[in-house]
C-alpha cells in the first residue's frame, strides 16, 4: 500500500491547488465556503460547467470521455485539494461519481455516447432513485415496478431520500420487473428522465433547513426499452456494482473535509477555552487519531484492484466514517456550549459547526444505517450465517 506521493504527484497537486483556489478568489468566490447542497444551484451548475470546461470534472474517467486518464493518486490529490480549498460539494456527485462509472463499466457503447459527454460536461445531472419508505438500507425490498410496453419502461411505485431530485435531469431507478419475484432476483436497474408527467418530486426540509431530499413518485412513467444498465433482471449486480464505486476515491476528498472541521473545532476550543477542560483534550486526541485510521483504511481499500466489487475494507468504511462523525458533531456542540444552539442569522442558517452536529444526525443512517452495515460486514464480509428474516 503507498502512503506517500512522488515529486509528479505533488507538482500535480499544486497544479491543483492553484487553479482551485484562483477560482475560489475569482470568479466563483461567491459560493466558496457554501455547506448546503441546496445553496445557489444555479451557480453550482455553472461550477460544474467550468470543472467541465477544464477538465477537472471527472479527471479519473478515460480521456475520450471527458476525463483525463487520472491515476488514483492523482485522482485522491485532487479530492483533497477540491475540500481544502473550500469548494462547495458536487451537485453533480452522483452522475460523476456513481452513474458515470457504472455506464462505463456496465453500459453499453451506445449508453456511453449517449450520457457520459453529456455528465461530463455539466450538463445532465443525475440522481439516484433506490431507497424506498419500506425499503431504506434494505435495498433487496423494492416494490417499485416496471412492466415493458413496446419500446418502452412504465414504471410505478415510490423512492425517497433522492439528494438534488429537484435539479437533476435523470434518474437512475432500481425496479422489480418480474412479477412474484422477492429479494435481490428480478431486480432491473433503469435510466429515466425526469421532466416528464409521471415522475412528481416533492421535497423534505431536513433537521438543518436544508431541502436536498425528496420523495418521488412514479405513476406510469416511461423511459425507452434501452435505457436498462445490464440485462433486464441484473439490477441486484448492477446495484452493488454501482455502491462499490461510492466508496471510490472522493472518499479521501470527505476526509479533508472532516480535517477542515475538527480544525474549526481545535479553533474554536482554544478560542473559549474549552481546550483547559481535559476531557475535551482527550475526545479531540481521539478524534485526531480516528481522522488519521480513516486516511489508512481509505487508501487500503482504493488499494484494491478490482474496484468493480465491495472488499472487506469497504464494508467497513461507511460504519467507520458515520460513527465517528456523529461524534464529531456532538464534540462541537460539547465546544461550543450554549452559545452554539443560538444562531445569528436567519431561521435554520447555521455556522459550520451546529450545522455539521445537525447534519451528522443522518450519518448513520443514509447509504446503509449502522445495522445493516454490520449486517454485511458479518455476513459478506466474514461468512456468518444470515440474519433471520421475517422475525417477529
Amino acid at each position: 500500500m503507498k502512503l506517500g506521493f512522488s515529486p509528479a504527484d505533488e507538482l500535480f497537486r499544486q497544479e491543483c491547488a492553484d487553479w482551485l483556489n484562483g477560482q475560489m478568489a475569482g470568479e466563483f468566490r461567491d459560493i466558496k465556503g457554501v455547506t448546503k447542497l441546496t445553496g445557489s444551484p444555479e451557480r453550482r451548475k455553472e461550477w460544474e460547467r467550468q470543472l467541465a470546461a477544464h477538465r477537472w470534472s471527472c479527471i479519473g474517467w478515460p480521456v475520450e470521455w471527458g476525463g483525463r486518464d487520472a491515476t488514483l493518486a492523482q485522482q485522491v490529490i485532487f479530492a483533497e485539494e477540491y475540500a481544502r480549498a473550500g469548494v462547495p460539494g458536487r451537485v453533480n456527485h452522483i452522475g460523476i461519481e456513481l452513474a458515470g462509472p457504472t455506464i462505463l463499466t456496465f453500459g453499453t457503447q451506445e449508453q456511453k455516447q449517449r450520457f457520459l459527454p453529456d455528465i461530463a460536461a455539466g450538463r445532465t445531472i443525475f440522481c439516484q432513485g433506490f431507497s424506498e419508505p419500506n425499503a431504506g438500507s434494505d435495498l433487496a425490498s423494492v416494490r417499485t415496478k416496471a412492466r415493458l410496453e413496446g419500446d418502452e419502461w412504465v414504471v410505478n411505485g415510490q423512492k425517497i431520500w433522492t439528494s438534488l431530485a429537484h435539479i437533476s435531469d435523470w434518474i437512475f431507478v432500481i425496479t422489480r420487473t418480474r412479477e412474484g419475484s422477492q429479494g435481490p432476483k428480478g431486480l432491473t436497474f433503469l435510466m429515466m428522465p425526469i421532466d416528464q408527467p409521471g415522475i412528481d418530486i416533492r421535497g423534505i426540509r431536513q433537521i438543518n433547513g436544508d431541502a436536498e431530499f425528496n420523495e418521488t413518485f412514479f405513476t406510469d412513467a416511461r423511459c425507452p426499452a434501452d435505457s436498462l444498465i445490464g440485462a433486464e433482471g441484473d439490477g441486484w449486480r448492477i446495484a452493488m456494482g454501482l455502491l462499490a464505486f461510492e466508496r471510490g476515491v472522493s472518499t479521501l476528498g470527505q476526509q479533508m473535509g472532516f480535517r477542515n472541521e475538527l480544525d474549526e473545532i481545535i479553533a474554536a476550543a482554544k478560542a473559549n477555552g474549552a481546550a483547559n477542560d481535559p476531557l475535551i483534550r482527550q475526545r479531540i486526541a481521539k478524534a485526531e487519531i480516528g481522522l488519521r485510521l480513516m486516511r489508512y483504511g481509505a487508501l487500503r481499500m482504493l488499494s484494491q484492484t478490482d474496484h468493480s466489487k465491495i472488499d472487506g475494507a469497504a464494508l467497513t468504511y461507511k460504519i467507520q466514517w458515520a460513527s465517528w462523525r456523529r461524534n464529531l458533531g456532538e464534540l462541537a456542540m460539547d465546544v461550543l456550549g450554549q452559545g452554539g444552539e443560538i444562531g445569528d442569522q436567519a431561521d435554520y442558517e447555521w455556522d459550520t459547526l451546529p450545522n455539521l452536529f445537525l447534519f451528522s444526525r443522518s450519518d448513520t443512517i443514509y447509504g446503509g444505517t449502522n445495522q445493516i452495515q454490520r449486517n454485511l460486514i458479518a455476513e459478506r464480509g466474514l461468512g456468518l450465517p444470515r440474519e433471520p428474516r421475517g422475525a417477529a
